[in-house]
């Protein structure tokens, strides 16, 4: 059977890509009875057959999957946060890595709007920010207006299956249409009295960039923790990871145990306080979610 990947999903319809021939899908009616989709990203076998509509057969087993953007198979999330307009929140941004990590999705922290700072605090922020590259992550500054900063982002995108996400109003959309000539996607007005953007839906799909594919459509802006577990929190930060093994019980979840690694390494300023509190939040607001049944 051939095998390709789907790009595009839309009513009903999945447009695998196969030997540089876009076919025209659709999912056989087993995927329902298991209550499986087929999403956009995923690798599949398919029949197909002169110009006839093909049908999906099988999925191949999945590396992550998001909700929303509903895609799978991805290697990267470009976070971009802003400095102003809306204002930078970091705990928003760790909320983002943890969301990123528990998929196991490598993230790239890029960062706009700099130029709406005051020379003092935008060093102050870069200070920062140079924890983050401290603990393994790209961080990035974007000017939509600046080729060269662009170019940054160009090449961290060649050759990998890469989504947006952010806080509404950051850029996202602008860097897409700003990367993509004529994909014109609807920028979000942004609310002065919230601070936010207006959140605008589309279908997904995945265009060739640079030997890679990007997702047409910004990722998520609202987050919970719905599907991250407790035991998962302390590896979604890896400045936690490179320690677990010194603290003195295994699956120490760096709160309350004795002899812990990194509660010691906080206390020495190696790890950064502001992001240990978040923690904390995190592991509450997951400890006081609702149970799905």
């Amino acid at each position: 059977m051939p095998k390709g990947k789907i790009v595009k999903a839309l009513s009903g319809f999945y447009y695998v890509w196969h030997e540089g021939n876009l076919i025209q899908c659709r999912g056989r009616g087993v995927f329902r009875q298991r209550k499986i989709s087929p999403l956009v990203g995923d690798h599949v076998e398919f029949d197909y057959s002169g110009d006839q509509e093909g049908f999906i057969l099988s999925i191949n087993e999945r590396r992550n999957e998001l909700v929303r953007p509903p895609i799978a198979n991805v290697d990267q999330a470009i976070v971009v946060s802003s400095a102003k307009k809306p204002n930078l929140s970091l705990a928003l941004l760790d909320k983002f890595l943890v969301m990123v990590e528990a998929k196991s999705i490598q993230p790239l922290l890029f960062f706009t709007k700099m130029d709406l700072l005051e020379d003092a605090d935008a060093n102050q922020l870069r200070e920062k920010l140079a924890y983050y590259e401290q603990i393994g992550y790209v961080v990035e500054f974007l000017s939509t207006s600046n080729p060269q900063s662009m170019t940054q982002l160009t090449d961290h995108l060649d050759g990998k299956v890469s989504v947006f996400a952010g806080q509404s109003g950051v850029g996202k959309t602008s860097i897409l249409n700003a990367l993509v000539p004529g994909l014109e996607l609807e920028t979000n007005h942004i609310s002065e009295s919230l601070g936010r953007g207006k959140h605008t839906t589309r279908h997904v799909e995945l265009i060739e960039y640079h030997n890679g594919l990007i997702a047409d459509t910004p990722g998520f802006s609202a987050l919970d923790f719905s599907e991250v577990n407790l035991e998962e929190l302390p590896d979604c930060f890896p400045e936690f990871v490179e320690r677990k093994r010194d603290c003195k019980f295994r699956g120490c979840m760096h709160i309350k145990e004795p002899k812990c690694a990194v509660k010691e390494a906080i206390k020495n300023n190696e790890i950064l306080e502001e992001r240990y509190t978040h923690y904390l939040q995190f592991n509450e607001e997951i400890k006081q979610r609702k149970p799905r049944y």
